[in-house]
C-alpha cells in the first residue's frame, strides 16, 4: 500500500482531527452511577427536541469563503469546518496519540457554531449509566425516559480511527439514536492503539456485543432485538462484529448501520486520491491511524479491517451512510455493493456537501438530521416498531 503523500501546507492549518477527549462527563444528582453526556457533545442531537430555526431552515453559514477542497460544501457544513479550523489544531501525523487526544475535536467545533448561531442545547430524553462489558472495557448505556420496556437494543461503536475520541465525542449520535428509535443504546468504550494494538478494539467490540446479548434484560432491553451501529472506525467494528457473530455461531444482530465506515486498507481508491486534504479526515490522518493501531501492514489485509474483501454472506440487512468530502467514500460504496452481491439487503445513501463526522451534527447541519432519520427509520422497521 502506497503511503507517499505530498500535500499543500494548508493541510497543517486544518488540524484534521476526528475527535479529542477534552470533555468530561458529570454525575446527576439522582443517580451517582450515571455518566451524563456533557452539553458540548450532547448538543448535536436533534431527536425529540426542537432546535433553533436557523438550523432547521439551513440559515447557518460560514463567515468566510469555503475551503478550496470543498467548493460544494453545504453552508452549515462549511460553517462547522470553519469553526474547526479556527482552533488551528496540529495535523495528526505530527503528534503522538496522547497529544492527539487532547486536541479540539469536531464536537468542539459544533459546540462553538451552536453558540455563534444561538442554537440551544436540546434536552436529554435518555437516562444514562456506566457498565463494565468486558475486563477493562466500559460502556455508556442510554435508556429512553419514556416508553415501555423491554426496549430494542443498539450496540454502538464510536469513531476515532481506533486511536482517539471517546463516547463523549460521539455522544450526540448515541443520544439521537436512543431517542429517535426508542431503544436502549450501549456505547462501547473499546480500548485503543497504540497502547492496545489490533485486534484489541475488535475483540472488545465483540465481547461487548456478547455481553449485551446475555444481559439485555438487566438494561430494560430485549435480547431478541439487538442491532449494531458505528461511525468511521466504529462502523468497521460493527460490521466486523456481525461477521464474528456469524463465524462463531453467535446470534446475529437484527440490523447494522454503518456510517462512513473504515472498510479497507487501500489508500489509492478514487476518494483517497480526490480528497487529499479534507477536514476533519484525510489520507495522512488515515495513514497515522493505521500506523498506531495495526501491528503491521499484514493486519490491514485481515478481513475484520479489509471489509471490502471479506466474506459478507449471511449478514443482516444494512444501512450504509457516506459523506461526499471523505477519503472513505469509495470504500463505503464498495462495501455496500459487495454486501448486495453477497445477498444482503442494503440501503445506501451518499450525502452531498458533507464531510466525515457530519452524522451527529443535526442541530446545525440539515443533512445530518436527514441521515439520523434514515438510520432511525430503518432500525425501527428492523425492530418491528
Amino acid at each position: 500500500m502506497k503511503r507517499i503523500f505530498s500535500y499543500p501546507a494548508a493541510l497543517a492549518a486544518a488540524g484534521l482531527l476526528l475527535g479529542g477527549c477534552n470533555s468530561k462527563p458529570t454525575e446527576t444528582n439522582t443517580d451517582k452511577t450515571a455518566v451524563v453526556v456533557p452539553s458540548e457533545t450532547n448538543a448535536a442531537s436533534d431527536s425529540t427536541a426542537t432546535v433553533a430555526t436557523a438550523a432547521g431552515t439551513g440559515a447557518v453559514k460560514p463567515t468566510g469563503p469555503k475551503p478550496a477542497w470543498g467548493p460544494n460544501l453545504t453552508p452549515a457544513m462549511a460553517a462547522v469546518i470553519e469553526q474547526l479550523m479556527s482552533f488551528s489544531p496540529k495535523p495528526l501525523p505530527t503528534l503522538t496519540a496522547v497529544q492527539a487526544r487532547q486536541q479540539p475535536s469536531f464536537a468542539d467545533a459544533l459546540k462553538k457554531q451552536m453558540q455563534v448561531s444561538n442554537i440551544p442545547t436540546p434536552p436529554m430524553n435518555c437516562d444514562t449509566m456506566s457498565v463494565t462489558v468486558a475486563p477493562g472495557v466500559r460502556a455508556r448505556v442510554y435508556t429512553p425516559k419514556s416508553g415501555t420496556a423491554p426496549f430494542p437494543v443498539i450496540v454502538y461503536y464510536h469513531g476515532g480511527g481506533w486511536v482517539i475520541a471517546t463516547n463523549d465525542t460521539y455522544a450526540a449520535s448515541a443520544q439521537a439514536m436512543c431517542e429517535q428509535v426508542g431503544a436502549v443504546l450501549v456505547s462501547v468504550e473499546y480500548r485503543k492503539g497504540p497502547e492496545h494494538k489490533f485486534p484489541t478494539a475488535h475483540d472488545d467490540a465483540f465481547a461487548a456485543y456478547q455481553y449485551v446479548l446475555k444481559n439485555a434484560a438487566s438494561m430494560k432491553g430485549d435480547p431478541n432485538r439487538v442491532a449494531v451501529m458505528g461511525e468511521s472506525a466504529g462502523g468497521g467494528l460493527a460490521c466486523a462484529v456481525s461477521m464474528m457473530a456469524r463465524d462463531r455461531k453467535v446470534a446475529l444482530p437484527k440490523y447494522q448501520v454503518l456510517v462512513y465506515p473504515i472498510a479497507g486498507y487501500d489508500m489509492t481508491t478514487p476518494s483517497y486520491q480526490k480528497y487529499t486534504d479534507t477536514a476533519p479526515l484525510n489520507a495522512p490522518a488515515m495513514a497515522w491511524f493505521f500506523k498506531n493501531y495495526l501491528r503491521s501492514p499484514a493486519d490491514g489485509k485481515d478481513p475484520r479491517v479489509n471489509l471490502v474483501a471479506a466474506n459478507l454472506k449471511g449478514l443482516e440487512p444494512t444501512t450504509v451512510i457516506s459523506a461526499e468530502y471523505d477519503p472513505l467514500m469509495s470504500e463505503g460504496k464498495t462495501l455496500a455493493d459487495n454486501l448486495q452481491k453477497a445477498g444482503v439487503k442494503v440501503d445506501y445513501k451518499l450525502y452531498d456537501g458533507t464531510t466525515h463526522e457530519f452524522f451527529g451534527m443535526a442541530a446545525v447541519v440539515p443533512q445530518a438530521k436527514e441521515a439520523e432519520q434514515l438510520a432511525a427509520a430503518n432500525l425501527k422497521k428492523a425492530f418491528g416498531k
